[in-house]
């Protein structure tokens, strides 16, 4: 079978993910989730206009000839604290004591910071004076956050498929927006394989090492967002293989994730195994590390078998299991950022498309890239040590020191 495209590999897989469904939640309960419709805005911000400034609300015009040598004093006919509504009108001559935030006035067109004014006792509970004198000359509109500035009723706020972050969840409370339709998180189902494999808190034994993938891709898991139902250790027999699947199936998970076991071992049943219930494709990509992958559905859930070297299964993940997960997610799908690195090192590929371990570093104003230990698959250490994956096009099998490629930043 030929090797199929990193590229290639990973749009076949993603034609098999539509997005889950939704649910609405409380607002409070919206952070990090993936928002399932478009939203715009219910009224205008500010609602209605108001001061910028604790000061006066004033006539602009009143302050045009207002200096230091030269103050105007007006008469302060009322005191309007932020959460009232006041029904005063000003006339010239007249101004109004106005908290940050507070309603505006109707007559006064512009505020003046109590800093420049003659009134210096602002500690709490002080009433406002009779009158106050004001150095400093104002236009219209100083001060005042308009209605309407910064969000018109109905100007489109949020696209469906869009992650809520902290400040989205303040701009759709003001906004009013109580209630949020959201996806779901999807439900991955997590299994290793292999005899040699052993519980972390187990003592080494010969010929056995402890599993790392699941606490690795488990992290990962959860860093795409999504419920994880970790299934344990498959052992290198049909029975538990299976055992394990259907676990999975009887859930209903969204995707079912593993890790060793697609190879062609004689002791790798998996594939097998998914082929029983349901369809298999097995890929060879043509990618290092990561090069076995395998695809398909058991019993209608969609599966996809990383390889088992640690590195790999990390890679794999990046490259093919996010992109699923986030279109499963309901998430707007773009591509993944890149960024231009020099090698400070010259490298050697074998001309597959090759995601290489590094340490990227700015070097008198240059992103410099370093490899970050040996690039062997089973190298955990290397990935622990790298912030990028320099990602090295197929064909390509050897790059001097000085040249730029793309990279992920980890």
């Amino acid at each position: 079978m030929s090797l199929l495209s990193v590229k290639v590999a990973r749009k076949r897989i993603l034609s098999h993910f539509q997005p889950v469904g939704t649910e609405t939640l409380p607002l409070a309960k919206c952070a990090r989730r993936v928002l399932a419709t478009d939203v715009a805005a219910k009224n205008d911000l500010p609602s209605f206009d108001n001061s910028s400034m604790d000061g006066f609300a004033v006539f602009a015009a009143d302050l045009a000839d207002a200096s230091p040598a030269s103050p105007r004093t007006l008469n302060v006919v009322a005191d309007i604290p932020a959460g009232t509504n006041p029904d005063v009108t000003l006339a010239p001559g007249q101004a109004a004591r106005i908290m940050t935030g507070a309603p505006m006035p109707k007559g006064a067109d512009a505020v003046i910071p109590v800093e420049e004014t003659d009134f210096h006792d602002r500690s709490p509970g002080t009433p406002a004076p009779k009158n106050v004198s004001i150095y400093k000359t104002l236009k219209a509109g100083d001060y005042v956050r308009g209605q309407g500035t910064d969000v018109r009723i109905g100007q489109p706020m949020l696209k469906s498929g869009h992650k809520l972050r902290p400040q989205d969840l303040g701009l759709l409370a003001m906004l009013g927006v109580a209630d949020v339709p959201v996806y779901r998180r999807p439900r991955v189902a997590l299994l290793s394989s292999g005899d040699e494999l052993l519980p972390v808190d187990a003592p080494l034994q010969p010929g056995k090492i402890r599993d790392s993938n699941t606490y690795t891709l488990s992290a990962l898991l959860e860093s795409a967002e999504v419920k994880v139902l970790n299934l344990g250790i498959a052992a290198d027999r049909r029975e538990s293989v299976e055992s394990l699947l259907e676990k999975a199936a009887a859930e209903q998970v969204d995707l079912i994730l593993s890790s060793a076991g697609v190879s062609v071992g004689a002791f790798d049943f998996i594939k097998d195994v998914v082929e029983a219930q349901g369809e298999l494709t097995f890929w060879r990509v043509n990618m290092r590390p990561g090069k076995p992958l395998a695809f398909g559905k058991f019993k209608g859930i969609p599966f996809i078998g990383l390889p088992g070297n640690p590195v790999s299964a990390f890679v794999g993940f990046e490259v093919f299991v996010r992109p699923a997960l986030e279109r499963i997610s309901g998430l707007e799908l773009v591509n993944r950022p890149r960024v231009r690195v020099r090698l400070a090192e010259s490298l050697s590929s074998d001309g597959r498309e090759s995601y290489l371990r590094a340490n990227v570093l700015e070097e008198n104003g240059i992103l410099c890239a370093h490899l970050a230990g040996h690039q062997g698959s089973g190298n955990l250490l290397s990935i622990v040590q790298a912030n990028a994956l320099l990602i090295i096009p197929a064909g390509v099998k050897s790059l001097a020191t000085g040249e730029d490629v793309d990279a992920w930043l980890l």
